[in-house]
């Protein structure tokens, strides 16, 4: 397994989100040094402790899967209810989607791209699944765990560039297409 770089959970900055209503630690973004306004794609995980609005984002495809603890989201076209490791769920970030946690904080990963230039896979992994790269392609731990010499924990993230094992589970996040380069090319 080649990996070009494991980002540990506990060293990524907690930024506010784009409307101010909670924080989210960032992963990766294409370009490196990009904002929240001019970003081809991004990965982080953001923290939500009480009801309230996604920030708008037009013009960028957005999955979402929870990480922990159990959301209720409303805006789309049925309300849903999400637990940690419930299937991802892709919508528009133009739309206005409203969440309420369930029983305490969640957690959840975001992946965001923009429309028509990078498009995005996000599917959970169990021990013994093969990561097979896919343009930018990441493995985020949801337990500790090894990958080859590297040793993760919780919410650790790996970028993956050639075919891998799962050896716990984690969500694989590819961003494709044709700047959905590796930040380390």
């Amino acid at each position: 397994m080649h990996v070009s770089r494991i980002i540990r959970w506990n060293e990524c900055a907690e930024i506010a989100w784009k409307n101010g209503g909670g924080t989210t630690r960032e992963f990766a973004a294409c370009p490196e040094a990009s904002g929240l306004e001019d970003f081809y794609w991004r990965l982080s995980v953001a923290r939500v402790d009480a009801p309230g609005e996604f920030s708008i984002f037009l013009g960028v495809d957005r999955v979402l899967a929870v990480l922990e603890g159990s959301l209720e989201i409303s805006g789309l076209d049925v309300e849903m209810r999400l637990g940690a490791g419930d299937f991802p769920i892709f919508f528009d970030g133009a739309d206005e989607v409203r969440s309420i946690p369930l029983g305490g904080p969640v957690l959840n990963l975001n992946a965001m791209a923009r429309r028509g230039i990078v498009s995005i896979e996000m599917s959970w992994m169990r021990a013994g699944d093969a990561i097979e790269p896919n343009g930018a392609t990441f493995f985020v731990a949801t337990e500790p765990q090894s990958m080859g010499e590297c040793q993760l924990g919780r919410l650790d993230c790996l970028e993956i560039e050639k075919p891998a094992i799962a050896e716990g589970r984690g969500v694989r996040v590819s961003f494709i297409g044709s700047r959905a380069a590796s930040l380390q090319r």
